[in-house]
């Protein structure tokens, strides 16, 4: 099984703040676009936090987004994952992306948010044990995909909606 690959990171200069994934699942590796599962509730909930829904073209979600400093890029690099479920990552094979770099071109960004507890997980075994985070706000908030369906839409908008008021936006 070849190891599938990450997505560039979409930041602008002058992000505040960072969302992070885990690694894309297969319809947006198919599609090159993060959070392509139709079902998946990430642009939906972008749409009534930044005017970055679904019905923009893919490029124009980006945009808004960068022009509200948010940022997008995912924990992992790479790794062996059959199918698109996070529970089917194949640990051994995980690479983190260089978060050091990162963050040493991207100083502005303050808080970071995790897409649900993989990235969380992943991020705070692969990443921070090498990483100064000092200054960096870390919040794990539900997952949008739709593997997680147990927890309703309404209840998802209202924990991503902290987005706006910690990061100042």
């Amino acid at each position: 099984m070849s190891l599938a690959q990450c997505f560039p990171p979409v930041v602008a200069a002058d992000a505040r703040l960072l969302i992070l994934g885990s690694m894309p699942g297969r319809a947006s590796l198919l599609a090159n676009q993060y959070y392509a599962h139709g079902r998946n509730a990430f642009w939906r909930i972008m749409g009534d936090l930044f005017a970055a829904g679904p019905d923009l073209p893919y490029a124009q979600r980006l945009e808004k987004l960068q022009a509200a400093g948010v940022a997008l890029w995912d924990v992992m690099a790479a790794c062996e994952r059959p199918g698109s479920l996070d529970a089917d990552i194949v640990a051994a094979s995980v690479q983190a992306n260089d978060f050091a770099a990162f963050f040493a071109v991207n100083r502005r960004i303050s808080h970071v948010f995790f897409n649900g507890a993989a990235a969380e997980t992943a991020f705070r075994r692969l990443v921070l044990p090498t990483l100064d985070a000092a200054g960096l706000v870390l919040q794990r908030l539900p997952s949008t995909s739709p593997a997680h369906a147990a927890l309703a839409y309404d209840k998802k908008l209202a924990s991503w909606s902290q987005i706006i008021s910690q990061a100042n936006i």
